[in-house]
């Protein structure tokens, strides 16, 4: 029923500022620069190997800028969405229903990339709560244009999302969404004596959603935490990002087994980044 992780949205203040910073973490500028005006939103897309990040501002007035400013003002800056890609949204519909849920009929969309004028077309499926779970997602289906590719990465440019993370209270009901609901492979399921958790890896188009558990005793709420992205060359992508004046830490070694990680400090926006590079 899902096929990608389509997409990840950032909620800004100011779209040109953050642009800016965005295109010094990954290395390379936006392919796509648009508006929703009967939202009242732009946007600025990013496009990566396996995914595309979308930077999203209130411009105007509308559902899509009610929405921005709601977690401006409520958290600030940062991640707010997750979005699911299918390749047929009445399917994807059927299948939900069937589980025992109620949706919406979908909604369609267009946007025109200000930088060539090309158009994309859409249609978006939003989730009843029962499965977002606290969290702002929804399914979509591309239904005509496409995002420009980026034609080539530099050596030190950022090029896949290597992992998601979500934080969760209650990891059997994700798995019940995820897994049964949705048909997403679940890799893993342990606990991580280290952090005293509870670890799900759920595996799609090449990327990684990754859950921590932390429990408590409040209804089941899952979280948008932070964003994991692979490098080639991790110590030469630290130093280009230190040449840009970005607050990055020393390389280290990851948690993971034959991986270097480094945490970005600054211009990400209040998401939590980290680079990271798989040893051959």
């Amino acid at each position: 029923m899902i096929e990608t992780l389509d997409h990840l949205i950032i909620a800004v203040k100011d779209l040109d500022e953050a642009e800016k910073n965005y295109t010094k973490i990954f290395g390379e500028p936006p392919v796509w620069r648009g508006e929703h005006k009967e939202l009242g939103t732009s946007n600025s897309l990013f496009n990566f190997n396996n995914t595309y990040f979308e930077l999203l501002a209130a411009t105007g007035d509308g559902l899509g800028a009610a929405l921005v400013n709601y977690y401006l003002e409520e958290s600030g800056e940062g991640l707010i969405g997750v979005v699911f890609g299918t390749n047929n949204i009445h399917n994807a519909s059927s299948l939900i229903q069937e589980k025992g849920f109620t949706v919406n009929e979908y909604t369609e969309g267009e946007g025109i990339n200000s930088k060539d004028n090309q158009v994309r077309k859409w249609k978006n499926l939003f989730l009843p709560p029962e499965l977002t779970r606290g969290l702002f997602s929804f399914i979509i289906e591309h239904t005509e244009g496409s995002l420009p590719l980026q034609e080539t990465f530099k050596p030190t440019s950022i090029k896949k999302l290597d992992h998601l993370v979500i934080n969760t209270n209650d990891a059997d009901g994700f798995i019940k969404v995820y897994k049964d609901v949705f048909g997403i492979r679940l890799a893993l399921d342990k606990v991580i004596e280290h952090w005293k958790s509870r670890m799900l890896f759920f595996r799609l188009n090449k990327t990684t959603i990754e859950v921590i558990e932390k429990k408590d005793e409040k209804e089941p709420n899952d979280r948008l935490w932070g964003l994991a992205w692979e490098v080639d060359d991790i110590k030469e992508t630290h130093n280009r990002l230190v040449s840009e004046g970005i607050d990055v830490t020393p390389v280290k070694e990851g948690i993971k087994e034959n991986t270097l990680v480094a945490t970005v400090n600054s211009h990400a926006c209040n998401v939590p980044t980290l680079i990271i590079e798989h040893l051959k």
